[in-house]
């Protein structure tokens, strides 16, 4: 058994090559890649209305910040973690907790941010009842 069997994902990233390698390491860890879309309008309609239980989010779409989709996500309680060649700075302090993964990554590098998010996504989540 894959180490995230049936998690579903939503794939947000404006490069082609990029966003199939993503997708490919996703589906090699168990991973349903619901959606992959590479602009921010797209973007934000999938995570106000997809069935989702995680987020790779591109931090730079053709010039946009991808912030507007991380915080749906965040107020919908599922999961994300960004992925960025600026590295943590290129996240604002709001996100600051999130994790973050500096392109170019490998497999076991996004298998660990996953787990991180998805266990962050728990924490916070059981968080907000108390």
């Amino acid at each position: 058994m894959t180490p995230f069997a049936g998690i579903r994902v939503l794939v947000v990233e404006d490069e082609g090559a990029i966003a199939l390698l993503i997708e490919e390491m996703l589906e090699d860890l168990g991973c349903e890649v619901v959606a992959s879309v590479a602009r921010l309008t797209a973007a934000q309609d999938r995570a106000s209305t997809a069935h989702i239980d995680l987020a790779v989010l591109d931090v730079n779409l053709a010039g946009e910040r991808v912030f507007p989709v991380a915080q749906i996500l965040r107020d919908r309680g599922i999961a994300f973690l960004f992925s960025t060649g600026y590295g943590a700075s290129g996240v604002p302090a709001e996100f600051a907790g999130y994790p973050v993964l500096h392109k170019p990554f490998s497999e076991s590098e996004l298998q660990h941010k996953i787990g991180l998010a998805l266990k962050g996504s728990t924490t916070i989540c059981s968080g907000l009842g108390s």
